[in-house]
């Protein structure tokens, strides 16, 4: 008589990117998964919001087209990257006026699309192009690897980059992808980014993604649905307060379900605090290095104009200068994405803290007026209302060296999953994004499944 397959039950804690990652691969696998969230809304901190009547995104976002883990995952959810994501070439293009550049990769195989990108760059002289030039050429040499950490800012001023490469490209560039300032982040991250986007040997890694629907419906909502198709359960409104092992190796969770393995995917703060109840010496490294993280902000103002407003392009980038009140880095043209939301628009602040200091209601009028100004565009300066969201918590300063836990927790099946795990512990591969995100559920997820046959055999 054959032997029957036992179906593994596994608890996934945070229905966040990292943990629907987790929760799809568990049930990929064909295990029983349970995927408790404590909000209503499926996404953590990259997740739908409703405000004035209106759909918005806890945050504005572009993904990349380097981001591999998170398009496969919302393919095999059923969903099409193509109709739900506007994919634009590489690029870095300030309004005409504002003292920026234009810069746009042609659709070239790789590295050509960069250099003819270059060549054609306005708003950079010849010194700025032989740096980026001469900076990417030693990267490459490199293999975009630094094995002694420092700060970006040191690593610029090493290859000799120039002060109005560094404020129009890599600065923002850098407060982007790691949203830590040039002048604390990590080098090493930095240039993993770079050498997943820029460096790569496809065009498209480079590719700036960006979502025309809510965070949520990107991924999300169809993670549970499959969840859900494949024997599953996802629980919203459905807070964990403690995990506790059992005698036979299982977990425990609240005192009431049982599990073969569990794996904790919320924010790294909520994880240490799940994991310090567990009360083992085990988990005392992972809780540490949680603790240790500084959290840094994120702030997106939304501001409603009349539908008829259009920019020429999706997006700019802006100069961001503080002491002119210019905080906003980036602005989004919704009604482009999404005819439904006609003349709204979307500044992004990374590394917000010094600028949601100023309060909500003067921070979203300096940006009213820093529209106006830079687009040239008097009436900007008058919204019909503003909202402004800001993530206080959205990611942990990306800092050199900074020691990261891996998905591993240090006791059997527990695992760990989140944007603020090492998905390569030497390397560090990637800062707080949600391709990291993604992967780290997707690794812890093979894990515990591993560990668990491990134990059969």
């Amino acid at each position: 008589m054959a032997e029957q397959a036992v179906k593994q039950g596994f608890a996934v804690i945070g229905a966040g990117w990292a943990g629907c990652a987790a929760a799809m691969e568990l049930a990929r696998a064909g295990h029983a998964v349970t995927v408790y969230e404590a909000a209503r809304t499926l996404g953590g901190r990259a997740r739908r919001v409703e405000r004035e009547n209106t759909v918005l995104d806890n945050g504005q976002h572009i993904l990349l087209g380097a981001y591999t883990e998170t398009l496969r995952l919302i393919k095999l959810a059923g969903q099409d990257p193509k109709e739900l994501i506007l994919t634009l070439p590489l690029q870095m293009r300030y309004p005409a006026g504002s003292d920026g550049m234009d810069f746009i990769a042609p659709r070239l195989p790789a590295p050509l699309h960069l250099a003819w990108a270059l060549l054609r760059a306005q708003g950079l002289q010849g010194a700025d192009k032989l740096a980026l030039m001469r900076f990417s050429t030693a990267m490459r040499t490199m293999g975009w690897q630094l094995y002694n950490d420092c700060t970006v800012s040191e690593l610029l001023q090493r290859f000799d980059q120039t002060e109005r490469l560094n404020r129009l490209m890599w600065h923002p560039l850098c407060l982007a992808a790691l949203n830590t300032p040039p002048e604390r982040a990590s080098a090493r991250v930095f240039l993993n980014v770079l050498r997943d986007s820029l460096g790569a040997s496809r065009r498209r890694a480079s590719d700036m993604l960006i979502p025309k629907t809510d965070l949520s419906t990107l991924l999300p909502d169809a993670a549970a649905r499959y969840v859900a198709q494949h024997g599953g359960a996802v629980r919203t409104g459905a807070k964990v307060a403690a995990l506790q092992i059992l005698p036979d190796g299982r977990w425990q969770l609240d005192g009431d379900a049982h599990y073969d393995g569990v794996i904790v995917a919320t924010s790294s703060v909520q994880a240490a605090s799940l994991l310090q109840g567990v009360h083992d010496a085990r988990l005392d490294k992972a809780i540490s290095q949680m603790q240790a993280f500084t959290p840094e902000a994120i702030s997106t103002c939304y501001l409603q104009y009349d539908a008829s407003l259009r920019l020429d392009l999706p997006f700019y980038a802006l100069v961001d200068a503080p002491q002119q009140r210019h905080w906003g880095q980036f602005v989004f043209d919704r009604g482009q994405l999404d005819a439904s939301q006609a003349g709204l628009l979307a500044v992004v602040i990374s590394a917000s803290g010094p600028a949601a200091e100023q309060g909500h209601a003067a921070l979203a009028h300096a940006i009213a007026a820093q529209l106006a100004q830079v687009l040239q565009r008097p009436a900007l300066a008058q919204p019909v209302w503003t909202q402004l969201i800001t993530e206080k918590r959205a990611t942990f300063a990306c800092t050199p060296d900074l020691a990261r836990p891996g998905n591993a927790s240090g006791m059997p099946g527990l695992l760990l999953a989140g944007d603020y795990t090492a998905n390569d512990e030497r390397t560090q591969d990637y800062p707080a994004t949600i391709e990291a995100a993604v992967r780290s559920g997707l690794a812890a997820a093979r894990m515990v499944h591993t560990g668990q046959a491990a134990k059969q055999r």
